[in-house]
Formats: C-alpha cells, sequence, structure tokens
C-alpha cells in the first residue's frame, strides 16, 4: 500500500526549484551532502538522509511542535504500509464515534487515510504551518516517516504512544522505486543505480535498517512498559486479526466481549484492507487534500494503491541483487534480534 511520500522527497514542485528558498538553502549549508536518486543532492540531517525541503521542514517541526502526553504517533520507514497502518489505528481508536458495522458513513469511506491521519513533517510545513497540529483536538493521531533523531524534543519522552511498523526492506525498495517513478516530476537516477544507492543506505530517510534499529531499540528498552509496539507488515499480513487486537490493546482501546462476538475484529480487518480502501470511490477518483493541498498538482488518491503484496520484490530483483541486500541488511542488524 503506497505511502504519500514522493512530493516532499522531490526537490521541486510544480515546477518551482529549491533554489529559491533561501532559508533551506542557508540551513542544508552545514550538512554534508550526497547524490540522490534525482539530480539535486540529498543532505545528511542527524544521521539521516533528506531533501532540503525535508531538513527545512524537520526544522520547523522541531522548533514548533509541542507534543502532548496522549499523542499517539504511527512512524514508518517510507514505503512500508502507511496507508494501511493510519486506517488501521484511525478506525479502532474512533470506533466509539464511528461504529465499525452499523455505520454507512464511516470516514475511511469518504477520506483517504492520509486526509484523516496528518503527518508531522508533511506536507511542506513551511506551507502548511504547525499551527494546523496544534490545532487537533487531544488526542491527536499523528504519523511520521522520521527516525527518532528527528523527532520533535520530547515527542517520544512523554507518556505518548508510538507504533512502528516496518517491512522486509527488498519489498521497501520495490515499491519506493515504483511510487517515485509514477509521481516524480524529475529525471532520476536508472534502477540499477538506485538500487546502488539504496544498498549504501542512501535514500531519504534511510538508510533503511538504521531506522528499524533506532525504533527496534525504543521497543526493547521496557518491554513490559514500552511507549513503542514494533510490528512487522509481513506478521501483520498473515495475521490480520490478531494483529488489530494487539493494536488495540497497545492504543488503550481494547475489545470487548460484546465487539468480539459481534465480528467488529473482522470488520475493522475487512473495511482497512488494501482491496477494500483501493476500491472505495475517494481512493479510484478523489485526491489527497492533506497532500496535495500544499503543492501545484494534487496527487490522486488511486496512486496510494499499488500492490501491497509481500514478496513483490521478487518480480523485480534479481536473485543476485536479492542476496546482496539481504546480506547488507543481516549485517546492520546483526545482534540486535531484528531479523528479516
Amino acid at each position: 500500500m503506497a505511502d504519500p511520500t514522493p512530493q516532499l522527497f522531490q526537490t521541486q514542485s510544480g515546477g518551482g526549484s529549491e533554489k529559491g528558498d533561501d532559508d533551506s538553502s542557508s540551513f542544508t549549508s552545514t550538512l554534508p551532502t550526497r547524490e540522490g536518486w534525482w539530480a539535486a543532492p540529498l543532505f545528511r540531517q542527524h544521521g539521516c538522509w533528506v531533501t532540503a525541503r525535508l531538513a527545512r521542514s524537520v526544522e520547523l517541526v522541531q522548533a514548533e511542535f509541542k507534543p502532548r502526553p496522549d499523542d499517539v504517533l504511527l512512524a514508518t520507514f517510507p514505503k512500508s504500509g502507511t496507508t494501511w497502518l493510519k486506517a488501521l489505528a484511525f478506525a479502532l481508536i474512533n470506533r466509539s464515534r464511528h461504529p465499525i458495522i452499523t455505520s454507512d458513513d464511516h470516514p475511511l469511506l469518504s477520506s483517504n487515510p492520509h486526509d484523516l491521519v496528518p503527518f508531522l513533517e508533511l506536507p511542506d510545513r513551511s506551507l502548511r504551518p504547525v499551527a494546523e497540529l496544534e490545532a487537533l483536538p487531544s488526542p491527536r493521531l499523528l504519523c511520521t516517516h522520521l527516525p527518532p533523531a528527528l523527532l520533535p524534543p520530547g515527542m517520544l519522552m512523554t507518556s505518548s504512544r508510538a507504533v512502528y511498523l516496518c517491512r522486509e526492506p527488498k519489498d521497501v525498495f520495490v515499491s519506493y522505486w515504483h511510487h517515485v517513478r509514477t509521481l516524480s516530476q524529475e529525471s532520476l537516477v536508472d534502477y540499477d543505480k538506485a538500487f546502488e544507492l539504496f544498498c549504501e543506505g542512501v535514500s531519504v530517510c534511510g538508510p533503511v535498517w538504521e531506522h528499524y534499529l533506532e525504533y527496534w531499540k525504543l521497543s526493547k528498552r521496557n518491554p513490559s512498559s514500552s511507549r513503542v509496539l514494533f510490528l512487522k507488515y509481513e506478521e501483520m499480513m498473515a495475521h490480520p486479526a490478531r494483529h488489530v487486537r494487539k493494536l488495540a490493546e497497545f492504543l488503550g482501546v481494547p475489545f470487548t466481549e460484546e465487539e468480539e462476538s459481534g465480528g467488529v475484529v473482522e470488520e475493522v480487518v475487512r473495511l482497512c484492507s488494501f482491496q477494500n480502501l483501493k476500491d472505495l470511490p475517494v481512493n479510484t477518483h478523489g485526491v489527497s487534500g492533506q497532500i496535495g493541498a500544499a503543492v501545484a498538482n494534487p496527487i490522486k488518491n488511486s496512486l496510494w494503491f499499488r500492490s501491497g503484496k509481500v514478496g513483490d520484490w521478487e518480480n523485480h530483483l534479481t536473485q543476485e541483487m536479492a542476496h546482496r541486500l539481504d546480506c547488507i541488511v543481516e549485517e546492520k542488524l546483526k545482534g540486535s534480534g531484528l531479523t528479516f
């Protein structure tokens, strides 16, 4: 299930170059640089590769966003099931106001998940002020692609909770490539070069293994009282009902016996499934307000849904490419207890 990431990843929006953004240019001038998938470079910000626009957004969010104790943060590396996680969390937290079974006007039927659960850093925070997030009622359900080091001060130090969803890195690369290639307004490096850079850890919000490890370590600091729930996309796809129950419990909204017997768990799974969301009119014909309103060319919701399948990498990577990335990830995660 695709994520609304590429327009922030790009260095231009509607044909305008970031070279005219004096704030971004001034801020990134002190950061290490590296070639990325586009003509413009990426910048190394606290160990994470970012575009100039993303660097500016991070700066604004860190300076202005004020965490609340009851915030719920959904965190993912780009192309790791963000749309699905947003839909599930929104449905679970809001099911007292928006019943799953008896409602024919559930918000997910008329709004894309990205319009219901805003990103901290998206859209471009120089265009969409942080005040919009401050105006949201508590408890706020928010999302981010940022690693912990780039989150606002205190974001994970309060009593707020975070849910992290990771995905098999080979599928992440394939999904990321297709998504960016479809939506990019700029010329990209070729497929082999993009893979080479990904293996070197050079991608927006990368390296992917560092992103995974940072949240993994947070989830393991005190397992009995951890405020970070670490989930795997593949395990959730294999056993969705089991993980929906686990997610509801962590979010403080466990299912009642009446809900269990009434089939609410299964209905949440059905409502938020890839195919159901993909086929909804809002996602076949609509555009994303949260993402598109900040840029010249709104993005069609249909572009957030490509495949969502586990193991799709087999159709796009050679065995040599797959083995290489597997070895890199295994080495980077060695000793952590996290495996794929």
